[in-house]
């Protein structure tokens, strides 16, 4: 898709309206979710945003976007990770995307790992997923414009995310540097054109081409463009699915040449919340300093 294309997009989301349809008070800010139609994705989309104490018209705030793995939606995040009580201290709101497009008339899969709750972060160029499966457009363009818009936060991001939203965030940092200032990810899928999860996923959304799956691939990225933003990763060393299909060490050997990169294996913690919920803390603060960096 063209940047004309994606610019457009990204104008009729401004003007597309928010609809609010919860909110609840947490560690003095607010925790809400919105409703908007997407042109993007051609369907109905919930997103979540956590808003820092403060956070108005007058005074805008940065924001961390997390991307979330398979299976999950907007609310894993939000009611798992407890992530608001340290944003809310930081100042930094949070905006908790949906993993896929959903509804009726949108292509799905029997497989948990294909289809709705598995958008892979990616533009699909295939039957019959190219129709709505423009996730890629989504994070990177229309989300933002929407966000930026309509709710009390600037242009100031960071991008973070879990398994197969961790392959979203750095692929999407490595492909688009200058629209962030910081990265952080865990458990991430780095190489997904190794992995089955990936081979899969791309194999149905893009097609056979391996040349067109390294622009979704991170590791594929940085070995062509390099890298070129503060980055921290979390890996837990008891992850089942680590060897099979993380590849941590794939990530490890295209970036051990780059500043402020640090990727920490962390000793008895597998692939589950638990394991964000012990160290998003860390993330949120690494990601406050570059936030708030001039």
């Amino acid at each position: 898709m063209s940047r004309h294309s994606q610019d457009n997009r990204a104008q009729d989301s401004q003007e597309q309206p928010l609809m609010e349809q919860n909110r609840q008070r947490l560690f003095g800010g607010s925790q809400i979710r919105y409703q908007h139609e997407s042109s993007a994705l051609g369907c109905t989309m919930l997103f979540s945003v956590y808003l820092p104490p403060g956070a108005c018209k007058e005074q805008t705030v940065p924001a961390v976007y997390f991307l979330s793995g398979l299976t999950c939606n907007d609310q894993n995040f939000s009611t798992k990770s407890g992530a608001q009580r340290v944003a809310a201290e930081l100042g930094v709101a949070l905006i908790i995307p949906d993993t896929s497009p959903r509804g009726e008339h949108v292509a799905d899969d029997e497989g948990y790992d294909l289809g709705q709750g598995a958008g892979f972060y990616v533009n699909a160029t295939e039957a019959p997923w190219q129709s709505n499966f423009q996730m890629y457009d989504y994070i990177t363009r229309e989300l933002p414009a929407l966000v930026e818009a309509h709710l009390p936060v600037n242009e100031r991001r960071a991008i973070s995310g879990h398994s197969m939203g961790g392959h979203g965030a750095l692929m999407i940092a490595a492909r688009n540097p200058e629209r962030y200032q910081s990265v952080s990810a865990f458990s991430p899928i780095v190489h997904p054109s190794a992995c089955p999860w990936g081979e899969k996923a791309f194999t149905a959304y893009l097609g056979t081409d391996k040349d067109v799956w390294s622009e979704y691939d991170s590791v594929e990225l940085i070995k062509e463009n390099g890298w070129h933003l503060p980055l921290l990763v979390d890996q837990g060393e008891d992850d089942e699915f680590l060897k099979e299909q993380l590849l941590t060490r794939d990530l490890i050997a295209v970036v051990q040449d780059c500043a402020d990169v640090r990727i920490r294996f962390q000793s008895g913690y597998d692939h589950s919340y638990y394991f964000i919920a012990t160290f998003i803390a860390e993330h949120l603060r690494f990601h406050a300093r570059h936030l708030r960096a001039e």
